[in-house]
C-alpha cells in the first residue's frame, strides 16, 4: 500500500466541550478504514489535532508510505504546513506530536477544504456525539 487519502474531522459542543473526532481513509476511490470516536471534554482545535494525529497514526498501521490529508480546519492545515506560528500552549504538545508522527512518511501533503467537502469525516465526529454516553 502506498499512497492513502485521509479526510479528519474533529468538532466540539461547546467550545470546550463534549468533543469527538472522524477519520475517513482511502485508497483511490475505496474507503478502507474509518474512525468515529469520543474524546472527552475539548476545544475544537484541540478535536482537529486529535482527529489528525489519529488518521496518520491510522494510514501508518494500514502500512501507508505516503498520505494526502484533508481537514476543513484552516488554522490546523497552516499550522502543520508552517504558514501560522502555534501559540496556543494547549495547542503546542500536539503539534509537535503530529509533525514527529509525519516523519516517517516519504511523502505527505495537508491540503484545507471547506467543510461540505469534507463531509464524511463530519459525519463521523457528529455520530459519535450524538450516541452520548460517557467518553473513553
Amino acid at each position: 500500500m502506498a499512497r492513502l487519502r485521509v479526510n479528519v474531522d474533529g468538532g466540539a459542543r461547546g467550545n470546550p466541550g463534549p468533543a469527538a473526532i472522524g477519520v475517513v481513509i482511502r485508497q483511490g476511490d475505496e474507503v478502507i478504514a474509518d474512525l468515529s470516536e469520543r474524546i472527552g471534554e475539548a476545544t475544537n482545535n484541540v478535536a482537529e489535532y486529535r482527529a489528525l494525529l489519529a488518521g496518520i497514526n491510522r494510514a501508518a498501521e494500514l502500512g501507508a508510505t505516503e498520505i494526502d490529508l484533508v481537514g476543513d480546519s484552516e488554522l490546523v492545515v497552516k499550522q502543520v504546513r508552517g504558514e501560522y506560528k502555534v501559540k496556543n500552549a494547549g495547542i503546542k504538545p500536539l503539534h509537535a506530536e503530529v509533525l514527529s508522527a509525519l516523519e516517517p512518511f516519504d511523502e505527505w501533503t495537508i491540503e484545507h477544504v471547506r467543510r461540505e467537502e469534507n463531509s464524511e469525516a463530519d459525519a463521523l465526529v457528529n455520530q459519535a456525539l450524538d450516541a452520548g454516553g460517557t467518553a473513553p
